[in-house]
């Protein structure tokens, strides 16, 4: 009698759940994590100041060696485990030799910087990387050297020793390098001591520009970029690209041309993305150049569409608005190049981090959906060391670059001192230590992002639709499709699946009567997985889908 009573009640169960439609969410329908299997440049990176990630000697600055010790926090080369973030590239913030903390002052393009480490430090963290099948691609400052350069150190002396007579490149090349002139043509043009002469430096005087118009200079730069394309990287970040020759968008797209080309017949599938810091109509044109990407900054910082959608309370900046925005990327970009590969980030080293955009009872859970909106956003996605852990950081860009947060202890091992200043800053959220505890912190909520993206090929390369029917000003409906052919198959299938957002804090229901996937009406076998900001779950009954504030909820 007892086990015909069990029975009954378990069967009661199975009919309860078929039901109301409560099917497994993000535990038991998950699609398999790829992160070792990919072979192209749409990945994930983790932009890394490594002056500030992890201390390997003790000296209160991090280092390469540190980097490396920490690779099974970024990726372990496990797709089985769940213990690693999931990134599938790194970006290096400068590392080459500089006067400088932050290292935008390079005084030689050919070794590492001593605080960092040496060449054979690289070597070994890029061996460790390459088990785990992480790119690695590295800041390449081209719109200026340092001031300690020998290249503008060797042009200043020369002109110092003219006694009144004209410069002449045969003598001199190194004058050619940089923009000199007789003239002070705007503030940013400073004198060389001892001479009649001055040279521009866009964004310092100890930072003279670089005439990237010169041949010489051109010819420079390939010998750099192959030396450290033979040391396995993957390829680069242009730094300050709308820079290489101010105000000339033309100029500046004829230079990302040769380089790209330059690069590329090198290293055919070497990756480059430029940092074209502008509105978005005039950072697109960049992609004539026929570089892979150009960093998406209308979404990104406290002004962006992300942030100021999930703050809410602006017409102009909706969950419906933000997916056509998304939407409009394909032909906002596709029109100047249709093998553009888009690279949506949040926040970088010159942005206020995150965590500070949101106050209120629902901070947190504003912090955590903006970053899904990021991360979901199709192209090549860039997340800044130490978001994941909703680190805090504003005004002085030395702030802005504290210390990784790997615990409260600002004595721990591999705590960096980070830049002057930066010890300042109070952070909101718990150190790395205690949120690895805590499935319900930041960190948590970061790793299952990722690892929802590195799923779905849909997320990372789909062709992305706003779903009008379902969006509204805090519901956004996203179609992705993606084509592709996999292993036994003899043709390319298309599959979709939609994303459903709802950005605001009150639970929501969505009717996806009208809605077809992948040729098929919705029902409650399309629900996939969720990602939760807090402990209700994501229900799809029949076309009924109930959304908990800030959530995602995955169809197909």
């Amino acid at each position: 009698m007892k086990k015909k009573l069990i029975s009954f009640i378990l069967a009661l169960q199975i009919l309860f759940l078929a039901g109301c439609g409560n099917f497994p969410t993000a535990s038991s329908m998950q699609r398999k994590v790829n992160t070792q299997g990919i072979s192209d440049n749409y990945r994930t990176y983790y932009e890394v100041f490594v002056y500030s990630f992890y201390d390997s000697d003790g000296d209160g600055t991090g280092d390469l060696k540190g980097l490396t010790s920490k690779l099974d926090y970024i990726n372990d080369g496990d797709d089985s485990t769940d213990s690693d973030l999931g990134f599938s590239g790194i970006w290096l913030m400068p590392i080459m030799p500089s006067t400088t903390y932050h290292k935008y002052d390079v005084t030689d393009y050919y070794d590492i910087d001593k605080e960092y480490g040496t060449l054979e430090d690289f070597q070994a963290f890029m061996a460790e990387c390459d088990k785990r099948n992480i790119s690695v691609i590295l800041d390449l400052v081209m719109n200026h050297t340092s001031s300690k350069h020998s290249w503008f150190l060797e042009a200043c002396e020369y002109l110092r020793g003219l006694d009144g007579k004209e410069p002449d490149e045969s003598e001199c090349k190194y004058f050619g390098y940089y923009n000199f002139s007789k003239e002070k043509k705007s503030e940013v043009y400073y004198p060389v001591e001892g001479t009649p002469w001055y040279y521009e430096g866009k964004f310092w005087s100890e930072m003279p520009d670089l005439n990237l118009e010169n041949e010489e200079v051109r010819q420079e730069f390939k010998e750099i970029c192959k030396f450290w394309l033979d040391m396995g990287v993957a390829g680069f970040r242009l730094d300050a690209a709308k820079e290489y020759v101010s105000d000339n968008a033309s100029a500046n797209i004829e230079i990302l041309s040769w380089f790209n080309s330059m690069v590329k017949e090198e290293k055919e599938d070497a990756y480059i993305v430029a940092e074209v810091w502008t509105d978005a109509d005039t950072y697109a044109k960049y992609y004539e150049s026929g570089i892979d990407s150009v960093f998406n900054f209308s979404f990104a910082n406290n002004e962006g569409t992300i942030a100021k959608t999930v703050k809410g309370g602006n017409d102009s900046y909706t969950a419906k608005t933000y997916g056509k925005a998304v939407e409009n990327c394909k032909e906002r970009f596709g029109q100047y190049n249709e093998n553009y590969i888009d690279a949506p980030f949040y926040t970088n080293h010159d942005m206020g981090r995150s965590a500070g955009y949101y106050s209120g009872e629902n901070s947190e859970s504003q912090t955590k959906i903006a970053a899904a909106m990021n991360l979901f956003m199709s192209g090549t996605a860039f997340v800044y060391y130490g978001e994941e852990l909703g680190m805090k950081g504003s005004g002085e860009d030395e702030k802005k670059r504290a210390p990784m947060l790997w615990s409260l202890d600002k004595n721990a091992e591999g705590m960096c001192k980070g830049p002057e200043g930066s010890d300042t800053v109070k952070m909101k959220y718990d150190s790395l230590q205690e949120q690895m505890e805590n499935k319900a912190s930041i960190y948590q909520y970061y790793k299952e992002t990722i690892r929802i993206r590195n799923s779905y090929p849909e997320i990372v390369k789909g062709d992305t639709s706003l779903v009008e029917e379902i969006s509204n000003d805090r519901i956004c409906g996203l179609l992705k499709s993606y084509e592709s052919l996999e292993e036994g198959q003899k043709e390319a299938e298309k599959k979709e699946i939609l994303l459903v957002f709802n950005i605001s804090e009150k639970e929501m229901e969505v009717d996806l009567s009208k809605i077809t996937l992948n040729g098929r009406e919705i029902s409650s076998k399309s629900f996939r997985e969720s990602l939760l900001t807090g402990e209700t779950e994501a229900v799809l009954d029949g076309t009924k889908l109930s959304m908990p504030a800030y959530s995602v909820a995955i169809l197909e």
